[in-house]
């Protein structure tokens, strides 16, 4: 009998840890949202839901790289110099037209996310050094291209950081727009299913006779792209080029958005749902502590605090 007891027991811990690993970051939210119903003035008001999603945008843009990457096994750390590149690059030329400026951040940022991917793919270097090598090294090309801030007047760029759609932003529908498409990608795609085949075992993917190269290149490419549409829209919201601040650890909010969304660092399984949902936590818990006039010092210590929490409950979680 005892032993029945002790055994549904284990039974129920399980569950409850497979639950609190698959939708604790939703519970989350969810009593974030309750407990500032509550205690902070003014929360339950369109305006303030409103800049709290406009905040926000810009992490899960760049999170939805990074758990791609990920989903890999790997970790990209130049996300935060690609959006300071990416404003540098607007800020010189913008001049151009809006749509110039574009493309060549598009090519810039799709040229680290290539250097990336060779590292990783054919030189075989690990990702964690081989994006922090173009961390460094793309902050400091984005500050000899712009040394310092520049403010930008273009009504086409204002429109894109200050524009809305009956009441609903521009890089609210953008990033919804990314989220949905990335989600599709991951689970309706071939290129999907082998990104996380390539997680769960790049040997076991190589010997199936997968493109294991090409899927991380494309991989890495993606997410300095996203990074990039992170940086414009980041740019296009302060009307400033700003590669001295733009993107400071913006690479640290992102991991963090991935591991409380539920995607494990060993890879082979992505939670696009997850992922936003863990951006949306942080963004509300730093709010919290911001409304409530605590020092930054409170919001770096409570999303470590997060951060530890995930990885805990994430312990044991096998791949798939």
């Amino acid at each position: 009998m005892a032993d029945v007891t002790l055994g549904t027991a284990a039974l129920d811990k399980a569950r409850l840890v497979s639950w609190l690993q698959t939708y604790g970051v939703y519970a989350g939210v969810a009593v974030l949202l309750a407990v500032n119903a509550v205690i902070t003035p003014h929360f339950l008001t369109v305006e303030n839901f409103r800049t709290q999603a406009v905040q926000v945008a810009p992490v899960i843009i760049v999170a939805l790289g990074m758990a791609l990457v990920i989903g890999t096994e790997g970790v990209d750390l130049s996300v935060g110099a690609v959006m300071a590149l990416a404003a540098s690059v607007t800020a010189l030329y913008l001049g151009y037209g809006l749509l110039p400026a574009l493309l060549v951040v598009a090519l810039f940022a799709a040229v680290v996310g290539l250097a990336n991917g060779a590292l990783v793919a054919f030189v075989g270097v690990q990702p964690i050094v081989a994006t922090l090598a173009l961390m460094v090294g793309g902050r400091g090309l984005a500050l000899v291209l712009l040394p310092q801030l520049k403010d930008l007047r273009n009504p086409a760029l204002a429109s894109l950081g200050s524009g809305d759609v009956l009441g609903v932003p521009y890089l609210i529908l953008i990033a919804t727009g990314l989220a949905l498409l990335v989600a599709f990608v991951v689970r309706r795609t071939t290129f999907g299913r082998r990104l996380l085949a390539i997680g769960d075992s790049r040997p076991a993917a190589q010997l199936a006779g997968l493109p294991v190269r090409r899927v991380l290149i494309v991989v890495y490419v993606v997410c300095a792209l996203l990074a990039a549409v992170a940086g414009v829209l980041a740019t296009a919201r302060l009307q400033a080029g700003d590669p001295t601040s733009l993107g400071n650890l913006m690479e640290l909010s992102a991991i963090t958005a991935v591991v409380v969304g539920g995607t494990p660092l060993t890879g082979g399984r992505v939670s696009i749902g997850g992922t936003v949902a863990g951006a949306v936590l942080i963004q509300l818990l730093t709010a919290t502590l911001i409304k409530h006039d605590l020092p930054p010092s409170s919001t770096q210590i409570a999303q470590a605090i997060v951060i530890v929490a995930a990885v805990y409950a994430a312990r044991g979680r096998e791949k798939r």
